[in-house]
């Protein structure tokens, strides 16, 4: 095995230039030519005559050259006229080469392969993949591979490249032989030879179906180094030492006789399973996530209350300023009065501001320090982290939380999410930490009426703007850009702000966007939290962390230009009172399929992990992986949603190979990780 490894991972035998391109398409050993496979089939087995070919599938055609041109109106563009028996095609070049003329002189056989259409100029193939032959030549004996390319790299160099390899490479199993039987698994060197060169008996939608044994073969291993992987990041943190915090109680039992709430169920539970993880030798990382409005900062002050409890501190770090200021001023708000110190960190402070802030976390006099990435920069010091809270992790990448780490020996980790992750996500790419749900809403909240309302109605939003101030209540108005885009022509916050204060002109309109300065936004934040404002026209900077409970309408301008994440993070701003909250969705027409799939799914649905889980079905698991996909590899041929079943497989065998098979551990991830399984360091 170590030889065949030892060849697998040697580098491409191929020219520089060669290789550089080939590297942009992650092809740089020589085992990642196996496992780059075929985006679809060609079928060259069957020729069919001109005048029978159908219409709208990829075809075979042979005729000879009867006439070739080039025209100039419309467009400059190569026509090629072939004949055989049974009728006439054109064959159509917008763009060509000089060259290509003497290709197609009067009388060349040539074969030509893509579709048909009816054209300007009679049936027409346009850009076919075409070559001459010689009468009679025989055609291809199996279905002909299609591989992703990039510019330089055509089709035969790569399936020249491939076919060396699978000649060459040896292709020893990897899975332990038991796991294989169990599963009724096809062999490896049989699934990727079949891949790659199908016999004739396969047709290209046998070979597209993700039932084929050969694909369900390969998504499993490909999905087994994923949870081994993750396996492994989750043994060794918990070989790491920390200090055990555990809590008296009197600070927390102080925060709730103080509070107007108690936690709900699903709050306690989760509180309870931070408690056990923190009372540990060993480092916490727990992935807290929730829903809009579930609760997650309160628990958070409640874990952090218990660090502080033993003589530790505490580190929350959030994406955004207004994030950030938002958490600040509520947990001073909360735990002040309790005798905590807390301090303000972000890169927006003055430089004395933040000379200050540095030297009290150093000495230890600030017990909670809450800021942006401004926390892990060189000059910043802890005296004896102990809790390092993550809000909206899913922004961070996984170096950036390491570099908050290692301001302490070994600190806990508490990582929180708005952002509801699928089971399946869960189960894959988060499968390397401890995850608690907050499953419950805090009683008392309203549900979210939603609405999706054309633009040209806008005069009618004005007028419920109108009725929702006049009964007490306040209104959001979000717009997607600061200022005016000529490619895409959106409203803008400033000019809408401008409208909006000339249209309610007996109501107070503010304005806040990202490009202001902390203060003025947190000058405006603070007056419409007291009432003073009764409009807030903002963009997306309002997404997360504002809790304005008089708040009852949240207005969203094109909407089709937002993700589902967005839509249902904004749309929780509202509904946080007792007042019937609404969320006004506007669009402009002509909406994209994407569009329309993604207003129906926020339409029909309040609950954020159904949004979650069809989110992911649209767009795949980029979005929710965010600036974590640094670290994590992404999936390439296992699908989430299609191969739960391979992928609960692959979850619930990991373990017993980790402990049975150590051997086919490091084979497995050197064949499909190439020396990246130790990724996760965070």
């Amino acid at each position: 095995m170590t030889q065949a490894n030892d060849l697998a991972n040697q580098p491409l035998n191929v020219a520089p230039a060669l290789a550089k391109k080939l590297d942009k398409l992650g092809l740089r050993r020589r085992f990642d030519l196996v496992l780059h496979l075929p985006l679809r089939y060609e079928d060259e087995t069957h020729l069919y005559p001109i005048g029978a070919a159908p219409y709208g599938q990829p075809v075979l055609v042979e005729g000879r050259v009867i006439s070739h041109d080039v025209q100039f109106r419309p467009r400059k563009q190569l026509l090629v006229r072939i004949e055989d028996a049974s009728g006439v095609l054109v064959l159509r070049f917008i763009h060509f080469y000089p060259s290509q003329l003497k290709q197609f002189a009067d009388g060349v056989l040539i074969r030509a392969m893509g579709e048909i259409r009816r054209g300007f100029h009679g049936d027409e193939m346009v850009h076919p993949k075409t070559r001459e032959v010689v009468e009679g030549s025989p055609l291809a004996e199996s279905l002909t591979p299609v591989y992703p390319t990039v510019n330089g790299v055509t089709q035969p160099m790569l399936r020249k490249l491939i076919h060396q390899e699978l000649q060459a490479l040896p292709l020893p199993e990897t899975l332990p032989e038991p796991v294989i039987a169990h599963l009724k698994l096809q062999g490896f060197a049989d699934a990727v030879r079949l891949l790659h060169s199908p016999p004739p008996e396969y047709s290209a939608s046998q070979l597209a179906e993700p039932g084929l044994p050969a694909w369900q073969r390969l998504k499993f291993d490909e999905l087994m180094a994923q949870q081994l992987s993750m396996r492994l990041a989750y043994r060794a943190r918990r070989q790491g030492q920390a200090e055990p915090i555990r809590g008296h109680g009197r600070l927390r039992s102080a925060l709730f006789a103080s509070l107007p709430f108690t936690l709900t169920r699903a709050q306690q539970k989760v509180l309870d399973e931070i408690d056990v993880d923190m009372a540990q030798a060993h480092p916490m990382h727990r992935l807290l996530q929730g829903d809009v409005g579930s609760g997650k900062t309160v628990v958070a002050a409640l874990a952090a209350l218990s660090a502080i409890e033993s003589g530790f501190q505490v580190a929350l770090m959030a994406p955004t300023e207004i994030l950030a200021e938002q958490h600040y001023r509520k947990l001073s708000g909360w735990l002040e009065p309790l005798g905590i110190r807390v301090s303000w960190l972000s890169g927006s402070l003055r430089k004395k501001q933040k000379e200050l802030a540095v030297q009290r976390l150093a000495s230890g006099e600030a017990q909670l320090a809450i800021g942006t990435h401004a926390l892990f920069q060189d000059g910043v010091h802890f005296a004896r982290l102990g809790l390092a809270i993550v809000d909206e992790q899913h922004r961070f990448g996984v170096g950036q939380r390491l570099a908050l780490k290692q301001k302490g020996q070994e600190p806990h980790q508490l990582m929180m999410s708005a952002t509801p992750i699928p089971r399946t996500l869960a189960m894959s790419f988060y499968a390397d930490l401890d995850v608690s749900v907050i499953d419950e809403l805090p009683p008392g909240r309203t549900p979210i009426v939603t609405k999706l309302i054309n633009s040209s109605r806008r005069e009618e939003v004005i007028d419920y703007v109108h009725k929702t101030c006049s009964e007490g209540q306040q209104v959001y108005w979000v717009c997607p850009l600061i200022e005016e885009s000529e490619t895409l022509q959106l409203q803008t916050a400033v000019d809408t702000h401008r409208l909006l204060a000339a249209q309610l002109a007996q109501w107070q309109v503010g304005l806040v966007h990202g490009r202001m300065k902390p203060d003025e936004k947190a000058a405006v934040m603070a007056a419409f939290s007291s009432g003073e404002l009764q409009v807030l026209v903002a963009t997306t900077v309002i997404e997360v962390g504002v809790d304005v409970p008089n708040a009852s309408l949240m207005v969203i301008e094109h909407a089709e230009r937002m993700g589902l994440s967005q839509l249902h993070q904004l749309r929780g701003r509202v509904g946080r009172g007792s007042a019937r909250s609404v969320c006004m969705l506007l669009f402009e027409n002509p909406l994209s399929d994407l569009a329309k799939a993604r207003l129906k799914v926020i339409y029909e649905n309040v609950d954020g992990f159904e949004i979650a889980r069809q989110d992911l079905l649209i767009r795949g698991p980029g979005e929710f992986l965010g600036a974590r996909q640094s670290g994590v590899p992404m999936l390439r041929f296992a699908n989430l949603e299609e191969d739960i079943e391979l992928l609960e497989a692959a979850r619930e065998l990991a373990p017993e190979i980790l402990q049975r098979w150590p051997e086919a551990v490091d084979a497995h991830l050197e064949r499909w990780l190439s020396g990246r399984e130790h990724y996760l360091k965070a």
